[in-house]
């Protein structure tokens, strides 16, 4: 390899017992994760988004340029433009606002069984929105010029651990992605060279919160690997 300052490999080493109970334990904490779309409005510590953010901006990323933005919302008359925007999005993708659905009939069958609509209540409800942005250049200093590389992957992964620091806190969590969404970097003050990519709703359920029973369908894990 080329010449590079480097510090030394620190991870802590457990037996194969604990490795496997542990990796266990995960799992099953994880499969208690549920997209949830009934909110309650009730507050949640900022610490607790502090912390889940931080943990998302320690995913493996292009060259270590950290290509992502969490603009989180917490102001009511911003969540009310953003619930506004995306809901009139979502009236076209659905066809709710009187031309043909912008959506295929297939991929509207495949919503059906998640009972979805365009009516977005929760983005108002909950406590917090977090936009999350992905910046195509910028690079580890931010300046807005130096070239950032597999962006969509980094910040891809960088949303999944931040939903599982959330979910771990006890908190429940939606993606939404209305399309087009140039209309968050207006909302959230944002470049034009950052790229909206999803919102994750964050709080408590609400008390009569329920999730689809065909959300529950999951597939088996001789069906989502191989072994070679």
């Amino acid at each position: 390899m080329r010449d590079h300052e480097t510090v030394p490999y620190s991870l802590d080493a457990l037996p194969d017992d604990e490795a496997i109970a542990r990796a266990r334990a995960m799992r099953d904490r994880l499969r208690q994760r549920r997209t949830c779309r009934y909110f309650s409005d009730a507050p949640v510590p900022r610490e607790v988004i502090e912390a889940a953010i931080e943990a998302a901006g320690t995913a493996p990323n292009g060259a270590n340029h950290q290509p992502w933005h969490f603009a989180v919302v917490e102001s009511s008359a911003t969540k009310r433009a953003i619930r506004e925007a995306a809901e009139a999005e979502e009236r076209r993708f659905y066809g709710e606002d009187g031309d043909n659905p912008k959506a295929s009939d297939e991929w509207l069958g495949a919503l059906r069984e998640l009972g979805t609509d365009a009516d977005k209540p929760f983005l108002e409800t909950a406590p917090y929105l977090i936009v999350v942005f992905a910046q195509r250049k910028g690079g580890i200093e931010e300046d807005g010029q130096t070239q950032n590389y597999y962006v969509t992957e980094s910040v891809g992964i960088a949303c999944g651990m931040l939903i599982a620091t959330l979910h771990e806190a006890g908190l429940a969590t939606l993606t939404h992605t209305p399309s087009p969404m140039g209309f968050l970097r207006e909302a959230c003050q944002r470049p034009e060279s950052e790229k909206p990519l999803m919102i994750v709703v964050v709080g408590r359920p609400s008390e009569d919160a329920t999730v689809p029973v065909h959300a529950l369908k999951k597939k088996p894990l001789g069906q989502i690997s191989s072994w070679l």
